[in-house]
C-alpha cells in the first residue's frame, strides 16, 4: 500500500519540489493551495502521470478555521492513511511596528502557525496508526531578529516552538521535526539584482544559495529518521554560523 504525504503550498517553490521528490519514491500526494490554482492542478497533472491516481489538490486558506476542518475532511478521505504532514505554506511580507495591524497577524498567524497547530490536532491520531512524521518548514533567522518582520518571525518561531513541545506530546508514535531554510529563493513576486545576490552569498560560509531540492531532500532525511524528534535543521549553507 502506497504511503501518503499531505504538503501546504504545495503548487509551487518548496512544496512543488517536495511534491515531487516523494511522488518519485511512489508515494501518494495530497496538494494543498490557497490561490495557486493552475499551479496546483498542473503538478497534480505531472504527478498522476507518472504515478496514475496518487495525486489529489484541495483548497483551503489556513487563516479560515473552517476551512482548516474543511482540509482535515478531505485529506482523511482521499487515502487509506496519511504517513506524513508537511506544514510549509507561509504568507510571508514585512510589518513595519508602526505600520503593523490585527490583519497582518491574522494572515501571518493563521498560515504560519494556527492553520499548521489545527491541522496537526485533526490529522494526529491518523499520522499515529502509521508510526508517521510531522515536519513544520520554519526559517533559519529566528534566533537573529529581523527589522520589520516581527509579526512573521513571532509565527514561525511559534512553530518551532510547538515543534519541540508536540514532539514530546505525540511521541513514541509521531515524530516531529522541524526545517529551517535559509537563502533559497527571492521573496515571492521579487527578482534580486545581482548586486543584492552578491551581497546575500557574501554571507553564506558555502558562498552559494541553496535550491528547493536542499529543502526537498532535508525532509525526505527526516522522514526516514526515526530516532530524530524535536529537532531544527538548518539548511542554510552555514549562514547560521556567523
Amino acid at each position: 500500500m502506497s504511503k501518503t504525504i499531505l504538503i501546504t503550498g504545495a503548487a509551487k517553490r518548496i512544496g512543488k519540489e517536495i511534491a515531487l521528490t516523494f511522488s518519485d519514491m511512489g508515494w501518494n500526494i495530497i496538494i494543498h493551495y490557497n490561490s495557486s490554482k493552475k499551479d496546483a492542478e498542473d503538478l497534480q497533472s505531472i504527478l498522476n502521470s507518472a504515478n496514475p491516481n496518487s495525486a489529489k489538490i484541495i483548497q483551503a486558506n489556513l487563516d479560515i478555521q473552517e476551512d482548516v476542518e474543511r482540509l482535515i475532511h478531505a485529506s482523511k478521505s482521499f487515502f487509506s492513511r496519511i504517513d506524513v504532514l508537511v506544514n510549509n505554506a507561509s504568507a510571508f511580507y514585512p510589518t513595519p511596528i508602526k505600520n503593523a495591524s490585527t490583519d497582518d497577524w491574522d494572515k501571518l498567524i493563521g498560515s504560519n502557525l494556527k492553520g499548521p497547530l489545527f491541522l496537526i490536532k485533526g490529522l494526529h491520531e491518523m499520522i499515529a496508526s502509521v508510526n508517521g512524521s510531522i515536519i513544520n518548514i520554519t526559517d533559519t533567522n529566528l534566533t537573529k531578529g529581523v527589522a520589520d518582520f516581527s509579526v512573521y518571525t513571532a509565527a514561525k518561531g511559534g512553530l518551532q516552538s510547538i515543534t519541540k513541545g508536540l514532539a514530546r506530546e505525540l511521541a513514541p508514535n509521531i515524530n516531529v521535526n522541524a526545517v529551517a531554510p535559509g537563502a533559497m529563493l527571492e521573496p515571492p513576486d521579487v527578482t534580486w539584482s545581482d548586486e543584492k545576490k552578491a551581497s546575500v552569498i557574501k554571507n553564506i560560509p558555502l558562498k552559494r544559495m541553496g535550491s528547493e531540492k536542499d529543502i526537498a531532500n532535508t525532509v525526505k532525511f527526516l522522514v526516514n529518521a526515526k530516532y530524530i524528534t524535536g529537532q531544527t535543521i538548518k539548511v542554510d549553507g552555514g549562514r547560521s554560523l556567523l
